[in-house]
């Protein structure tokens, strides 16, 4: 334990003092000069010769929980047996209830908890966690649930943050790990982008291509090609107006062409969650 040592002796040997754990005592006699002062210093105490260097105990604030992450549980033990863990049962179901004090709360829970789970299937990172249930959060201040769905907001909020992050993921993958329907997450996301004015930009086909590309099985020459074809489509204004999957998709056929890799039209459409013809029209415009 590090020990900050005082210019001043100790008034009874004239010994050394150091402060430790808020109290000034001196090394030598172990008389306790003053005490009761704040320490500003960690809770844990470690003994071992480590590097670690842990903050204050407790978890970190959330805004992925209703509450923050600041309520507290009532443990389970083996040890109770009889009316004491009957009566542990009775309190942590009722402690459970008080938790949730309103329907508004309710519905937080049941959205964040569906966010959390999209988030975690589609490998998304922490931030983009949060930042969905904040959308969530400003939505519900919003007045924008009534008459629509919470799983739809729910996906339309993970979307909208990956949007917003400039994160590649498409309306079709949000949707195939969501609870929602397709319509239903179309109209939650244009309520939020309508009413809350998200700060979106048209998605660049360039985020799709490295996962594209390792569905695919192509290397990284063919994928160094395919931004260039990117490039090419945009300086040609080719990528406006059109599914940036798509584009994507058909810069990467393209590029697998160019070297001669094993790549069809319909294996790079379907990774896309494209059509053939919609891939092949932007090849067509590549090539012209």
């Amino acid at each position: 334990m590090s020990e900050a040592r005082s210019t001043q002796g100790c008034p009874e040997c004239d010994g050394h003092l150091g402060v430790e754990a808020g109290e000034t005592v001196c090394g030598d006699c172990g008389l306790v000069v003053s005490e009761y002062r704040i320490d500003h210093g960690p809770e844990w105490r470690s003994f071992a010769d480590d590097d670690r260097n842990p903050a204050r105990t407790g978890a970190p604030l959330t805004r992925s929980r209703h509450d923050r992450g600041l309520s507290t549980e009532i443990g389970r033990s083996t040890r109770i047996k009889g009316r004491k863990r009957r009566q542990f049962a009775r309190l942590r179901r009722q402690h459970n209830r008080a938790r949730i004090s309103s329907k508004r709360e309710r519905n937080q829970v049941y959205a964040f908890t569906e966010i959390r789970r999209l988030t975690s299937a589609l490998s998304l990172p922490n931030h983009i966690r949060e930042q969905a249930c904040a959308l969530f959060e400003s939505a519900q201040n919003e007045n924008l649930l009534r008459g629509r769905s919470l799983e739809g907001f729910a996906a339309a909020c993970v979307y909208a943050a990956c949007r917003v992050a400039g994160i590649a993921r498409s309306v079709e993958e949000v949707c195939e790990v969501a609870k929602a329907t397709e319509a239903e997450h179309h109209a939650a996301y244009r309520a939020l982008n309508r009413d809350l004015g998200l700060p979106v930009a048209p998605t660049d086909p360039t985020e799709y291509i490295p996962r594209f590309a390792t569905k695919l099985g192509l290397d990284r020459d063919v994928e160094r090609r395919a931004r260039e074809y990117v490039a090419e489509a945009r300086d040609e204004g080719i990528v406006a107006g059109k599914n940036p999957c798509g584009v994507a998709a058909a810069c990467l056929y393209t590029a697998a062409r160019d070297v001669g890799a094993d790549c069809t039209q319909a294996d790079a459409a379907d990774v896309a969650d494209v059509t053939a013809v919609t891939l092949r029209k932007t090849y067509v415009a590549l090539r012209d």
